[in-house]
Order: C-alpha cells, then structure tokens, then sequence
C-alpha cells in the first residue's frame, strides 16, 4: 500500500541545504573581509597624500616668503594644526590667512574615534633620520600608529 507522502522537507535535505549554506558563506565572508582591509587602505592612502601635499605647500609659500620665518627653521609648520589654522599671507596686501587643510583627515587605521584627528598619527621632524623618525620642532612627515602590515607586505607606518 502507497501511502501518500507529505508536502516538506526531508531531515537529510535540510542538512545538505546547510551544508552548501555553509560552504557559501565560508568563501563570501573571507572575501568581505579582505575589501573592507582594501577599503581602510585606500582611505590611509588618501588620507597620508592630503596631508603629504598641505605639508609640501606650506613649506613652498614659506620658500616664495609668503610665510614669516627664521633662517633657522626648516620651513615646515611647527604642528599639524597650523595646517588647519592657517598663517598670514606676508604678499598679500591685507594679509590674510593661508589656509592647507580644511581639516586633518583620521588615520583610518587608529582604533579610537574620540581622539582628536591630529592625535591619530606618528609625526616625523625635518631633523631626524628617514630610518629611525622621531618627532622634533616641525613636522615634516606623518605616518600611520598602526603595527600592520599591508596587502602588499609593506608595514603601514612605512607608507
């Protein structure tokens, strides 16, 4: 005698259906991760090409002497927030303010987002070394707090 089956699914169905749930997810989650680290990269990128170029134009009005400063100093701002606050145009007749950023940009890779965005980099000084940087009177490099290691194999704080 027939007995008429049931409309659903079979226990050995449902595990094989979970099984390939698995699998799928397993191979999408990896991938998700790996665009999220390409993303933050990215954004450290352009956050360090911002800063780089602020501190490479500051330091060019200050060689065209249109920023006041001592022969002896090296001809970078003295802090990041100069960059933001702005220095008085010595060429222009009402002397206004230069200003290179509008603000500082994060690095995306510092875990705390209640500190200040000056606050999140490592600062180098005109003076010192380019394989030993250390902060000093300027600032004349930033580079990443992170302790990373790139897609590329390159460490972040030697982007």
């Amino acid at each position: 005698m027939n007995v008429p089956r049931q409309g659903g699914f079979s226990f050995v169905e449902l595990l094989v259906t979970l099984a390939i749930i698995s699998v799928l997810a397993s191979i999408v989650y990896p991938m998700a991760e790996l665009r999220q680290q390409r993303q933050r990269e990215q954004e450290l990128r352009i956050a360090l090409r911002e800063i780089r170029t602020a501190l490479d134009a500051y330091k060019q009005a200050g060689d065209e002497g249109r920023i006041q400063r001592s022969p002896a100093d090296s001809g970078y701002p003295k802090s990041l927030q100069e960059l933001i606050e702005g220095v008085q145009d010595l060429k222009d007749p009402g002397r206004r303010k230069l200003y290179f950023l509008r603000r500082i940009p994060r690095d995306p890779l510092f875990p705390d987002p209640s500190v200040p965005a000056h606050l999140t980099w490592l600062q180098r000084s005109y003076a010192s070394a380019p394989d030993r940087p250390r902060e000093g009177a300027d600032v004349f490099d930033v580079f990443s707090k992170s302790d990373g290691t790139g897609l590329n194999g390159i460490p972040y704080k030697e982007w």
